[in-house]
């Protein structure tokens, strides 16, 4: 039954699964290094060969059946890959929640998926054992204990069969705005997603090598290191992320491609001056970043170190895939926008009416795609409430031009109302990183008996600079209209931010 409708397969029709690209990449060339991590490195016949012992050790010893769940709490390592993609060939529905958590949010996450067997380091074991995970039957920790029983374990001479629509991977939302929820996510769409990546930037032949420097557990990161390996080229993983470590990867690797969040540039430019000459040149096809939005001082920031020609960003959510992509050309040429649709997808942008609004107007931004998740896990009202007929929403507000380009206006919960008129943060944010001695900004609304509601700014200085809140208010209104100016200036440390690098404004606004 697919679509409602009862349907006779043809006998040549092969389910995709996020598994297959890397096992015909192994049968075309074995040998070949597929993944890299510090001093170890697993061939293409090693990778898959741990692989079909996960599916082993799921469907023997550990008793896992189709359906069932499991979990990998873990930071970036080897086996992260061989883990999620074992494990699915198995049809375990596999969760990656952060590892950063503490015992109580894991523990409302194996909770809330049922999982049944969590794979976890030397650094997360204890986290789960002190969680109240009545379900969770078993911990196995990466290293001796798993090499064990992967070396006890033989691949199966059969899989059961795992339809390209059914789930692969389950991450879990930021939780952002509220506590997190699990994103299912089929084979079809994954691989969906690689082929538009692939068709879009150009790093991911099977002779180029992929530098993988964002978290593994968050849906983007793994799917950027995993389309390297489904198409037959080569991923180095690094274990954490440090900032000058990653730069010189990057010079001395030669990596066709890598995918970074706004955090990990401004660590990079944070760096000493010297140290950032000593790191130029890197030879990258594709720069993509995403998760959330740069801001256009970063972005010319980016072309002039990294060169021109490699920027892409690309705005899109863990449910959606990608949705749109602001190619290089653009970059400079289209300020503060996220481009146009990605391959396979259509965009929207509706009023509150669910009408579709005016070129040039605001609306909520809805896309539909092959690439969407299945739904929330056990939350049909929410996923639900995410679509209109079939179209998906993270609640992000956007405009179009003439030209059929996006521009990212702001989240749809962030906007406030001051004397009766729209303010959007992101406008206000994007005034601030352009003045002098602003590392980090982020505004968010704070109640006022008068005015409803007014800005305030939290703000993050450069180093040796100095804080000055009547300069930077005066600043702003040379720039910005008398009701989009902040009220307040707050200055911080740092940021909260998720492993995303989106910033927690639910956080911030409990302080203001």
């Amino acid at each position: 039954m697919i679509g409602g409708r009862s349907v006779t397969l043809p006998a040549t029709f092969r389910p995709v699964s996020m598994a297959s690209g890397i096992k015909t990449s192994m049968a075309s060339r074995p040998d070949k290094v597929a993944l890299i991590c510090g001093d170890r490195r697993l061939t293409f016949a090693q990778l898959v060969d741990r692989m079909d012992r996960v599916s082993a050790l799921a469907m023997g010893g550990l008793g896992l059946r189709p359906g069932d769940r499991a979990a990998i709490v873990a930071g970036n390592c080897l086996e992260f890959i061989e883990i999620v993609d074992g494990l699915s060939e198995a049809g375990v529905i596999v969760a990656t929640p952060n590892p950063r958590q503490t015992s109580a949010e894991l523990a409302f996450i194996l909770n809330d998926c049922g999982a049944r067997v969590a794979f976890a380091t030397a650094e997360t074991a204890p986290l789960l054992r002190d969680a109240d995970c009545p379900a969770l039957e078993r911990i196995i920790v990466i290293g001796g204990e798993y090499e064990a029983l992967l070396a006890e374990a033989h691949p199966p001479a059969a899989l059961p069969l795992v339809e390209e629509w059914d789930a692969f991977c389950m991450p879990y939302t930021s939780g952002t705005t509220g506590k997190p929820r699990g994103v299912v996510l089929p084979h079809r769409s994954r691989a969906l997603v690689a082929f538009c990546m692939a068709s879009e930037y150009g790093c991911y032949g099977p002779d180029d090598h992929y530098l993988a420097i964002a978290p593994l557990f968050h849906g983007a990161g793994f799917s950027f290191a995993h389309a390297a390996v489904f198409f037959g080229g080569s991923c180095e993983i690094l274990p954490r992320f440090e900032a000058e470590v990653a730069l010189r990867k990057l010079h001395e690797s030669r990596a066709a491609g890598t995918f970074m969040v706004p955090t990990h540039f401004h660590a990079m430019f944070a760096l000493p001056s010297a140290t950032l000459d000593r790191w130029r040149g890197v030879g990258l096809r594709a720069l993509v970043s995403n998760a959330a939005p740069l801001a256009q001082a970063t972005k010319e920031r980016i072309i002039d170190y990294f060169g021109d020609g490699i920027l892409h960003e690309s705005y899109g959510s863990t449910e959606g895939g990608i949705v749109t992509s602001l190619r290089p050309a653009d970059q400079l040429r289209k300020t503060q926008c996220v481009g146009q649709p990605f391959p396979l997808n259509r965009v929207r942008l509706l009023d509150e009416s669910g009408q579709p609004v005016a070129r040039g107007e605001v609306g909520e931004l809805f896309s539909t795609s092959p690439c969407l998740f299945l739904g929330y896990w056990n939350q049909p009202e929410a996923t639900a409430a995410s679509l209109r007929d079939g179209w998906f929403s993270a609640g992000d507000l956007a405009r179009m031009d003439d030209e059929g380009y996006v521009f990212l206006v702001d989240r749809k919960k962030d906007m406030y109302i001051s004397g009766g008129v729209n303010v959007y943060p992101r406008e206000v944010e994007e005034v601030l990183f352009r003045l002098p001695g602003v590392a980090d900004a982020a505004v968010v609304g704070m109640p006022d008996d008068y005015w409803g509601e007014v800005g305030r700014a939290f703000i993050v200085t450069q180093p040796g600079a100095t804080a000055d809140e009547a300069a930077l208010l005066a600043a702003c209104k040379q720039t910005l209209a008398g009701h989009k100016v902040p009220r307040r200036v707050s200055f911080v440390t740092a940021l909260p931010r998720n492993a995303a690098g989106k910033v927690l404004k639910t956080e911030l606004r409990r302080r203001v």
